[in-house]
């Protein structure tokens, strides 16, 4: 299988090319219709197949487009393991396709949902105080400044220079993109309700891992680290036995966002929270995020303060709108047939490796 031609061209084609390869291997596909709409005022939705038995002990989820934009990754590792749909699974193990769980972020070209929410920092309470973001706070204007293209943003990037100087650029890093409750039109923020996308989530994790015994998750995502290179991140601390499973089944190369290891900022309300609280009933759930590096990290921070810029301030079909959207496309799914090798042959190995871990548990 050639992996250039598995990766989809927009969120249309992926969704077409999702579903016809579901139904030509007789796989029913179950449709959650967004409530928005695409550009062109198409039909959005999450889409799903599961590939074994109906009510399993094991379970294995892959997840794509939690970061609509990063859909394009994630479509294009999906197409490709329904390709091997025939492939023989080990027995009473289920493995479950979550295509663009959140659609409207893919077919608009942003990371959030139709809500301005960052579905992976939407899974807190929202009945108890929000977590605080100090950092957040302070730079606010300068995150998301009003004037992207004039003097303004020089500025703004000399305020966030400053900070970096001041407290290292890991403080900065998590003062972008931690997480925040406090501005609905800023960056990374985690909403003050359940997300349609959040929503649907919970609802596939009780139709189809409602009875499960062992539930592995891998949640698929593109933009930090080394570009092409799969990072394998858990949310758990050194000590926690989900970490400790996470490295006996894939290696010792499982980085932690607790300790520092790992590519990405701590983060709050993230999809692990959601899934773990949604399945409390399971033995064990194993949750990891499958990171593809792309480009250099301010690069890609740029790209996301610009895209919340342009939805803000910008004019649709302007040469603004067009520029930006194109970076976006670009810093997420750089679209090289070596990063697509590369992209495709680690989630292969990283899904065998998680559905042989599983299937080390009892059923």
């Amino acid at each position: 299988m050639n992996p250039a031609s598995m990766f989809p061209a927009s969120y249309a084609d992926a969704r077409q090319r999702f579903r016809a390869a579901a139904m030509a291997r007789r796989l029913p596909v179950e449709e959650y219709r967004n409530p928005a709409a695409g550009p062109a005022g198409e039909l959005l939705a999450t889409d799903v197949v599961r590939i074994g038995p109906p009510e399993p002990a094991r379970v294995l989820f892959m997840m794509s487009g939690t970061h609509g934009v990063e859909g394009f990754c994630g479509s294009g590792i999906q197409y490709g393991v329904l390709q091997q749909a025939t492939a023989r699974l080990p027995p009473a193990t289920a493995l479950l396709l979550i295509h663009a769980i959140n659609p409207c972020g893919f077919a608009w070209l942003r990371r959030v949902t139709e809500d301005n929410v960052d579905l992976n920092r939407n899974h807190v309470d929202h009945a108890a105080p929000y977590p605080d973001n100090p950092g957040y706070r302070e730079l606010r204007e300068a995150i998301c400044p009003t004037d992207w293209y004039g003097p303004g943003r020089a500025a703004a990037e000399a305020r966030l220079s400053a900070y970096a100087m001041r407290h290292g650029p890991p403080a900065l890093q998590a003062a972008i993109s931690g997480g925040q409750y406090l501005d609905p039109e800023g960056v990374f923020f985690g909403g003050h309700s359940l997300t349609w996308s959040a929503r649907t989530l919970y609802d596939i994790l009780d139709r189809h891992a409602g009875k499960a015994r062992h539930v592995g998750f891998i949640d698929l995502h593109t933009g930090l680290g080394p570009c092409g290179y799969g990072e394998l991140i858990s949310e758990h601390a050194p000590g926690d036995p989900e970490l400790a499973r996470l490295r006996a089944w894939l290696g010792d190369d499982v980085t932690s966002l607790q300790d520092g290891s790992a590519s990405s900022a701590p983060l709050t309300g993230t999809n692990g929270c959601g899934i773990e609280r949604r399945l409390r009933h399971a033995d064990t759930v194993t949750v990891v995020t499958l990171e593809y590096g792309t480009f250099p990290l301010d690069r890609i921070l740029a790209a996301v303060r610009a895209d919340a810029w342009l939805h803000r301030h910008g004019e649709p079909g302007s040469a603004q709108w067009r520029e930006i959207k194109a970076e976006m496309r670009q810093c997420f799914y750089p679209d090289t047939v070596d990063w697509k090798r590369r992209v495709w042959e680690r989630a292969v190995r990283v899904k065998a490796a998680m559905l042989a871990g599983l299937a080390t548990l009892p059923g």
